[in-house]
């Protein structure tokens, strides 16, 4: 039976970190699953189009993707999402694929983002605590840090608090999240920071890609970039400018969840079975 994996992100245009970033998570894919064939796909026309334009390359949407592989006789396709959250455009891919060519293959399957599930017991996946574990090097003897991630106004953006709420538990109290859309907001973690008299901040994107918002919304000289309010509050700030992607261990846990679907472990439907 001839078998896939689409690695499906909402992708970039920036070539550098594209390279370091989403290429390499494929490439560890292909790496660690030789028995498939694995397909790029990304979700954002926007990038698509510009890609396209820029570099006369072209790349699928997920469903785009999926298409080609049936048309191509295959049957057993898992897609696994290179997103952070389940929010829009993780629904997006479940939605579009799930309902359109489920009878199509003999198996079809969506894997789980980045930050999922919180397990309640020693069998069961805790992605936050996997994250966390993954980034512990990074956030070690900082002062202070301050991960920008995208956010959302769709009901997952709790993920975000939930990871901080982790990332505190295990002993880095002085690390907080802010999004650039939705909560938790910069200027909550400003208050925060300045309450307690921290002086050192260290920006760096909670964000697989370090693309656009990265090196405009969070490290440009813009006026309303975050290192510019920051540095106008009295803080002194430092750049980490990598984005998730550029961690192996990142990259190992997109490997994990792709198993996790394998196995059964994880259902498109969202469940997770005790190990």
């Amino acid at each position: 039976m001839k078998k896939a994996i689409v690695v499906a992100s909402f992708g970039t245009s920036y070539q550098e970190t594209r390279k370091l970033t989403l290429d390499a998570i494929e490439g560890k894919i292909r790496e660690e699953f030789q028995g498939f064939e694995v397909v790029k796909a990304y979700t954002s026309h926007r990038i698509i189009n510009k890609i396209k334009e820029n570099e006369g390359i072209v790349i699928p949407t997920p469903a785009e993707a999926v298409k080609d592989l049936k048309d191509r006789g295959f049957e057993e396709v898992y897609v696994q999402p290179i997103h952070v959250i389940p929010g829009e455009e993780y629904d997006y891919i479940k939605i579009s694929l799930m309902h359109k060519f489920h009878a199509d293959f003999k198996v079809l399957k969506v894997g789980r983002p980045l930050l999922y599930f919180k397990g309640e017991e020693e069998d069961t996946p805790d992605d936050y605590t996997m994250v966390f574990e993954a980034l512990e090097d990074t956030l070690k003897g900082k002062e202070c840090v301050i991960m920008m991630g995208h956010g959302t106004m769709h009901f997952s953006t709790a993920a975000y608090s939930c990871l901080e709420s982790v990332i505190h538990d295990n002993g880095y109290e002085n690390v907080y999240m802010a999004t650039v859309e939705g909560y938790p907001t910069l200027d909550r973690v400003i208050k925060r920071i300045k309450r307690k008299g921290i002086k050192n901040v260290t920006l760096m994107p909670f964000m697989v890609v370090a693309g656009d918002h990265a090196q405009n919304d969070m490290a440009s000289d813009e006026e309303d970039s975050w290192k510019t309010i920051l540095t106008e509050e009295g803080f002194n700030v430092e750049i980490y400018m990598h984005g998730l992607g550029e961690n192996e261990k990142i990259r190992e846990i997109y490997v994990d969840r792709i198993n996790d679907t394998l196995s059964g472990e994880f259902d498109t439907l969202g469940k997770t079975k005790k190990r």
